[in-house]
């Protein structure tokens, strides 16, 4: 299977963000099939290009098919998939894997067993996947990074996005229909 390259990312974040459903994002051999993701566009005032750009959000800025990875709250780290085109601020944020490669390192690097808690979730995923700022701004088709894409026909679920203030309401969360792995229940199919 041909891995996703930066091609891929250099469309629009609502063409990206319900195709990457289904397909596996392993960093350093970690990770799985993704079962939620959300998308922010250029005219979204939830992202965080919206007011311009700055050394923390300088990677969003930047070519498609790169990592912007944040610290949200001064907390948990966050992977978004950068889209469209250089200099237009749009990324897909990673919600939640189902984790099927490097079980043993997630459960250590989260201390604890569950499988479906161990990447559900932005910031759980990016601790089980070890992602940090040293992964800010590094291509996505490149070592540590792999993407494989998802298999034909994914049922793909889509609602409101979660844990924003401005613009909650728009419907551009995606992800695998009746995954037990999501971080939020879906109530609609969209595809």
């Amino acid at each position: 299977m041909t891995p996703l390259g930066r091609g891929f990312f250099a469309r629009s974040v609502h063409d990206v963000a319900p195709e990457l459903v289904g397909s596996t994002l392993l960093v350093d051999g970690v990770g799985g099939r993704i079962v939620e993701v959300e998308a922010y566009d250029a005219g979204d005032p939830a992202r965080h290009g919206f007011r311009g750009q700055t050394a923390r959000n300088r990677a969003m800025f930047g070519p498609a098919g790169h990592a912007y990875v944040y610290r949200s709250y001064g907390i948990h780290w966050c992977l978004n998939l950068v889209c469209g085109r250089e200099g237009v601020p749009e990324a897909v944020l990673v919600r939640a894997l189902e984790p099927t490669h490097g079980l043993e390192r997630m459960r250590e690097r989260r201390g604890l067993d569950d499988e479906r808690l161990l990447c559900a979730g932005p910031g759980r995923l990016c601790q089980a996947l070890e992602v940090s700022a040293a992964q800010d701004g590094l291509a996505l088709d490149a070592p540590p990074f792999a993407l494989l894409p998802a298999e034909e026909g994914v049922a793909v679920a889509r609602g409101p996005r979660v844990g924003i203030k401005r613009a909650a309401d728009l419907p551009w969360r995606y992800g695998l229909a009746g995954s037990s792995f999501v971080s939020r229940r879906f109530a609609e199919v969209a595809s």
